[in-house]
């Protein structure tokens, strides 16, 4: 297969970007999430899905909660990719100078961005590297009139050294990616403290 000549397809698959919170057992924190699709064709059923990488210092957070929150940003938001999106969580409270409210599922939901979805999880799939979490959507609501951020766009926007801070993050996560895709776990997922 001529990988190069899917890239482009692959490369225009991206949601908007949402700063994705999670809260368990007092920890909260913040990431940037590019991969968000809608779940639902019924309205007032809604669903999301969200592939989170095991890496991140939120997936274990939401795994064990079992929810979380979309926050899209806004186009003038670019700041949050390098405050969310360039380091852990597991070394600072990306939170702590950034306001927000704890709702319905306990997940922070930020005052300022485009809009927010407050999600509980209904179920999730092993993907090796990644957990790909199926979401009811309980809350939400568009909080401005502008429009949210697109990847596609924040690339061209952001600074010169994000992107190439980005790109050397990306690059060492598609090597630990490559050992662990082929390592699919096919038992159920079951909520935390149900599991047999």
């Amino acid at each position: 297969m001529e990988y190069a000549r899917i890239a482009p397809i692959m490369g225009r698959l991206w949601s908007p970007i949402a700063a994705v919170t999670s809260n368990w057992q007092g920890k909260s924190n913040a990431q940037i999430a590019v991969a968000i699709a809608a779940a639902s064709i019924v309205p007032d059923m809604p669903r999301v899905l969200l592939q989170i990488y095991k890496n991140n210092y939120s997936h274990d957070l939401i795994y064990n909660s079992g929810s979380f929150a979309l926050n899209f940003i806004r186009q003038d938001q670019l700041q949050l990719i390098k405050d969310f999106g360039l380091v852990s969580g597991r070394d600072t409270d990306k939170l702590s100078d950034v306001g927000h409210v704890f709702r319905e599922t306990g997940s922070p939901i930020l005052y300022d961005c485009w809009g927010f979805l407050d999600c509980q999880v209904a179920n999730a799939m092993d993907g090796g590297d990644m957990t790909c979490f199926l979401a009811d959507v309980l809350e939400g609501e568009i909080l401005t009139q502008s429009e949210p951020l697109y990847w596609r766009d924040a690339r061209r926007e952001i600074p010169a050294e994000w992107n190439e801070e980005w790109d050397r993050k990306i690059t060492g996560e598609i090597e630990v990616s490559k050992q662990l895709m082929p390592n699919i776990d096919l038992k159920p997922w079951l909520p935390t403290g149900q599991e047999s």
